[in-house]
């Protein structure tokens, strides 16, 4: 008989990106097909549980455009040097 390794419990999902975007952080924000690079403001939280961000007020890194952008939109947070 052989034995299978594998376990009947499934690895736990990683978190969504979105989740751990704090104010002060570089982000990389994906919309329609292009990307681009934006310092983030404010994040504020969602109605259901205010813990959760759901918008994000960001700034351009390149323009200096300052707007609101869904949470969902941040695919990746740029690391610091």
């Amino acid at each position: 008989m052989s034995v299978d390794g594998a376990s009947g419990l499934k690895a736990p999902k990683a978190d969504a990106v979105f989740l751990h975007v704090q104010a002060g952080m570089s982000v990389i924000i994906e919309e329609g097909g292009e990307w681009r690079m934006a310092d983030v403001i404010w994040v504020d939280g969602g109605a259901r549980n205010p813990k959760i961000p759901t918008l994000f007020q960001v700034a351009d890194v390149d323009t200096g455009v300052i707007n609101w952008v869904n949470a969902d939109l941040v695919n990746h947070i740029v690391p610091r040097v």
